[in-house]
């Protein structure tokens, strides 16, 4: 049995939220690199010029990429052969998000209660997922998301008969409606199966997988190259203003669900799309 104390934990998490607010992943940070050489509008180009200055300067003055600095969506997949010693783990994790958000000087989003709407000042509690898997290692995504483009994600309650296609449909329409307001070029995770709440987690893991790591289910996988494709013949563009470059990239995790329903989330990002992985 491997003791870890959650002292350990809170360091790592804390030095996570400040990473991922000021440094966008590589994966995404070439894909808006790459979409500035294949973009056709004059102005699309304008905008991911800006975008890549913008991601340098937050890289080399270590600042924020983004004023809105997200709320703190962590991960943590957990081996069934660790004691956690010390502060209990939620305890830990918000603890971590707190020091991050003060000591990187991120701005602080959130607030106790969603109708009275007081800020807690620390950006906690965070939203945290948690798994047990085998082994003594924990492995930990920080993936601060922003509510530009999480107000533009939908769920859709399918029925079994819609298929592929009502599944494609879906994503197009949601994108379609976020338009300007997802701070394009957007990426794009989709959840399908599983049930009501099953399909929305699938949809924001789906955030955190490398742009250029596709499904592995040979049906998604073209799934993905095919929404890829007409995502960005919608014409949005970088930063709402036309061109081809809509979409970064499309992921879609998957899960078994009921004979009677087909569940899908579309959980959109913008063009900041932050996640941070350790092992520990």
């Amino acid at each position: 049995m491997r003791i870890i104390d959650a002292e350990h934990i809170t360091q790592n998490i804390k030095e996570m939220c400040i990473e991922a607010n000021y440094f966008l992943s590589k994966d995404v940070e070439s894909a808006i690199i790459e979409s500035y050489a294949k973009e056709k509008s004059t102005l699309g180009k304008q905008i991911l010029n800006q975008l890549e200055t913008n991601i340098k300067i937050a890289k080399d003055e270590q600042i924020p990429i983004c004023q809105d600095t997200g709320m703190a969506v962590v991960f943590m997949n957990i081996g069934q052969d660790i004691h956690i010693k010390g502060l209990d783990i939620e305890a830990a994790i918000n603890e971590g998000i707190r020091q991050g958000y003060k000591e990187g000087y991120l701005r602080k989003s959130i607030v106790k209660d969603p109708i009275e709407r007081e800020n807690t000042k620390d950006n906690t509690p965070g939203v945290i997922h948690y798994n047990i898997v085998p082994g003594e290692k924990v492995e930990i995504v920080v993936a601060p998301k922003g509510f530009g483009s999480e107000n533009m994600s939908k769920v859709f309650m399918l029925k079994p008969s819609d298929g592929i296609e009502g599944v494609k449909e879906a994503v197009i329409e949601t994108v379609k409606n976020a338009g300007p307001n997802a701070c394009p070029p957007m990426v794009v995770g989709v959840g399908i199966g599983g049930n009501f709440e099953k399909c929305t987690y699938l949809a924001k893991k789906a955030l955190t997988r490398d742009l250029n790591k596709h499904s592995e289910i040979k049906h998604i996988r073209d799934t993905e190259e095919e929404l890829l494709i007409k995502l960005n013949k919608l014409g949005i563009g970088p930063g709402g203003l036309g061109g081809n470059t809509t979409v970064l990239g499309v992921n879609i995790e998957t899960y078994p669900t009921h004979i009677a329903g087909l569940p899908v989330a579309v959980n959109i990002c913008c063009h900041v799309n932050r996640h941070v992985r350790r092992i520990i």
